[in-house]
Formats: structure tokens, C-alpha cells, sequence
């Protein structure tokens, strides 16, 4: 399995390479990704942060939501506001609150070569955003709001009504 790259790691604010054709190490990558955050019990995962440098997400929020495989994902349309707790993989114990757009319309390439749009709302639309961001190079701490001590995020959480 991948390891995960952690913040100074050059690759984490590096923007990633389009991905020009898919191919069996493209199909690798995705499967791997997926076994990442299966492991980890994360949400989502972009290529870079296991050192690829390829604009490759995988995002499951909940089986009932089911798996996202984007290939060069972009944001075509985006709307509202919302502030939320974030974490992430490549910065351990580390959690903060972010502002993003509320919801948004993405679109991208799947696993078999077709163009996909995706309209998200929430958390969902959150992570996409984040996942997109690392492969912008961009990190979700130069944007947090409100930095969490991960022994009081129990606590923060259950007072601002998280489940």
C-alpha cells in the first residue's frame, strides 16, 4: 500500500501534471488511492499526497454516496459560503475550521475515458474542494479559520452540533 506524504514534503505544494491518457498505472493509481483511504478511514485522497504527482482524486464520503474516481476534476460552477471542520491525512493531528463554497458542480474524467459532472452540496462538495486544492499545490491550513487542538475536536464537534 501507498504511504502517505506529510507536510513539508515538496510534492504537497507542487501542482500536479494533467493526465493526458488513462492507462493500467493510471488504473493502479486509482485502486491504490481507494485502498488508501479505506485503511485510513478517510474521506478522500489526492495523488499527490502518496507522491504522485497527477491530477488524480478518489473521494468516498459514505458507501451510500458511493466512490468518486476524478481525473483532472475542475470547478465549472460554485455557489454559497460555508465554514467547517477539515482535517487531513498529510498533516496529522492537525484540524481547523475552512470556508468553502456550499455547493459545486465539478466535472472530470472517470476510470473508462468519460467526461462526468457531479453537483455536490455540503460536505461532500467540501471534499471535493479540499482533494482539489492539494492538486493545485494548495494546503487547507493556509486557509484555516480556527485552528482545533485535536483533544478538545470531541468536544468542539459535539458543542456545534456535529454528529
Amino acid at each position: 500500500m501507498k504511504k502517505i506524504v506529510l507536510y513539508p514534503n515538496k510534492v504537497l505544494t507542487t501542482p500536479t501534471k494533467k493526465v493526458t491518457h488513462i492507462d493500467d498505472e493510471i488504473i493502479d493509481l486509482l485502486d491504490d488511492m481507494y485502498q488508501v483511504i479505506k485503511a485510513k478511514d478517510a474521506i478522500g485522497l489526492a495523488a499527490n499526497q502518496v507522491g504522485v504527482s497527477k491530477s488524480v482524486i478518489v473521494i468516498e464520503l459514505d458507501e451510500e454516496i458511493g466512490l468518486f474516481e476524478m481525473i483532472n476534476p475542475e470547478i465549472i460552477a460554485s455557489s454559497g459560503k460555508s465554514i467547517d471542520v477539515e482535517g487531513c491525512l498529510s498533516f496529522p493531528d492537525v484540524y481547523g475550521t475552512v470556508e468553502r463554497y456550499e455547493e459545486v458542480t465539478v466535472r472530470y474524467v472517470d476510470r473508462e475515458g468519460y467526461e462526468m459532472e457531479v453537483d455536490a452540496t455540503g460536505y461532500l462538495a467540501r471534499a471535493f474542494q479540499h482533494e482539489m486544492e492539494h492538486l493545485r499545490g494548495e494546503l487547507f491550513t493556509d486557509s484555516i479559520i480556527e485552528t482545533i487542538e485535536p483533544d478538545n475536536l470531541v468536544a468542539y464537534m459535539e458543542e456545534h452540533g456535529y454528529d
